[in-house]
């Protein structure tokens, strides 16, 4: 039913858009608009932001309290004797079944106490969702009449169109800042809890990272270890080789596109360049599995070296690849925004062109070009698929890039996956890697800025 009520506000608003607009061209002194304070597409404007905000608004808030006022009713309705000695962990999976019964997934033969809740948990939301529609409907309607009718040709309509807006980008940088601390916080609260019971050296300079724990009294597993220097390490080393890879290829297709090629060939290449940041990073997965991995395996056996299947190299090389486009495009962008002024003056001295990009172009593009690398090397840091697919999930405590490897990524990804509790140290973990990653990269970013901010008082 909620398609109905956003379907209802889009019409309205448009059709508020269209009144409005026509009701200030009839109201206008000298007709078809002329002598009125702002053009007629404010007037519509304004009636429409009107119409829409204040209704989408509502509809968002009756979206968010409904299931839960839903979840109390049905819990009320529910007879004693059904939840007689249970916990709240089984009266959750009661309503789940209530719940998939509504939906239509029937599993079994429920009882008839639980289907009559799943009939009344449909009629409620039901009864609930066209509650809503009549609400927007109303609100719409009477929004509509009453801003359509403050349309007068002194009326202010674009400085109200401006106000609203403004407060619209207020609201959503408000919702961006809080977003990025709820993170943040959620980061630190959890992270909290793990460092209460893995001490913080352990886990910063321990050496073993073997997160499994027993699940239950019975079972038999490992006690734990949480030292994440082969994780750590293997990350680097990950992004260390894919940046080997992308950084010259990178860089120097950027160099060539901007200052060599000609306008045709650089309208043809440049598109096939940045083709490879569309492709999804599982289809490089394969790629690195079925195609890489086995060529440098029996690469490796015809000069005598042991490459494992999986491997950093290989993992490396793949996301070198995918994260070129990121370098070659910023620093392309950078060496364009050159002014032509500084290159003439170059070749005036009796400079070469390989003497004018070595000393005044890249110099002057560097802001551009550091931007680029500290994108690829974020994209690199935080890859997966490829990691998963090419490299492994053990962590090794090795530099040898021909030995299987983990990232930060992959166990955050392996940690939070199964039945593990979520207050278990193992679960945990992934919020201790999470905030450590956080951090490697908020750096990244200080340093970036640094060098961004000294070459720009140099050369802008």
């Amino acid at each position: 039913m909620y398609e109905y009520a956003f379907l209802a506000i889009v019409v309205i608003a448009a059709a508020g858009y269209f009144l409005g607009r026509s009701r200030a061209v009839a109201v206008s002194p000298q007709g078809r608009g002329v002598g009125l304070h702002s053009l007629p597409a404010y007037y519509g404007a304004y009636v429409a932001l009107w119409v829409g905000l204040p209704v989408l608004v509502l509809v968002l808030i009756w979206l968010s309290l409904q299931g839960p006022a839903v979840d109390q009713l049905l819990l009320a309705s529910l007879p004693e004797e059904l939840l007689a000695g249970k916990g709240e962990g089984e009266i959750d999976l009661i309503v789940s079944e209530i719940k998939s019964i509504a939906g239509g997934r029937i599993f079994g033969e429920p009882d008839r106490a639980v289907l009559d809740a799943a009939e009344s948990y449909n009629r409620w939301h039901d009864i609930a969702d066209m509650a809503m529609l009549v609400v927007v409907l109303a609100g719409a309607l009477g929004a509509l009449v009453l801003t359509r009718s403050r349309i007068a040709a002194g009326f202010r309509a674009r400085h109200g169109v401006e106000r609203i807006l403004t407060w619209l980008m207020i609201f959503c940088s408000v919702v961006a800042i809080l977003t990025t601390l709820g993170i943040i916080f959620s980061l630190l609260f959890e992270s909290f809890r793990f460092f209460a019971r893995v001490p913080f050296y352990e886990f910063l300079f321990g050496l073993n990272w073997e997160p499994q724990i027993p699940i239950r009294k019975d079972q038999v597993a490992g006690l734990g270890a949480f030292g994440a220097i082969p994780v750590f390490l293997g990350t680097i080393l990950i992004a260390f080789i894919a940046m080997l890879v992308a950084g010259p290829v990178g860089l120097l297709s950027a160099i060539y596109l901007a200052e060599y090629a000609s306008p045709r060939f650089r309208g043809a290449v440049k598109p096939i360049l940045e083709i490879l940041a569309g492709i999804p990073t599982v289809v490089y997965g394969f790629f690195a599995v079925l195609t890489v991995a086995p060529a440098l395996r029996d690469f490796g056996d015809m000069i005598g070296l042991d490459i494992a299947p999986n491997s950093a190299l290989v993992a490396g090389a793949v996301m070198g690849i995918m994260i070129i486009p990121f370098i070659s495009s910023l620093s392309d962008d950078a060496f364009a925004a050159v002014p032509q002024a500084m290159r003439d003056a170059s070749y005036g001295l009796g400079a070469t062109q390989s003497e004018t990009i070595l000393s005044v172009l890249i110099p002057a593009a560097l802001p551009g070009i550091v931007g680029g690398f500290l994108l690829a090397v974020s994209r690199a840091i935080g890859e997966t698929m490829i990691v998963v697919m090419a490299a492994g999930l053990i962590a090794n405590l090795t530099a040898n890039p021909f030995e299987a490897v983990t990232t930060v990524t992959v166990q955050i990804v392996t940690l939070l996956i199964g039945d593990t509790e979520f207050d278990s140290p193992k679960t945990l973990a992934a919020f201790a890697l999470g905030l450590v990653l956080f951090t490697a990269t908020l750096i990244l970013n200080i340093v970036a800025l640094r060098i961004v901010r000294k070459y720009r008082e140099k050369y802008e």
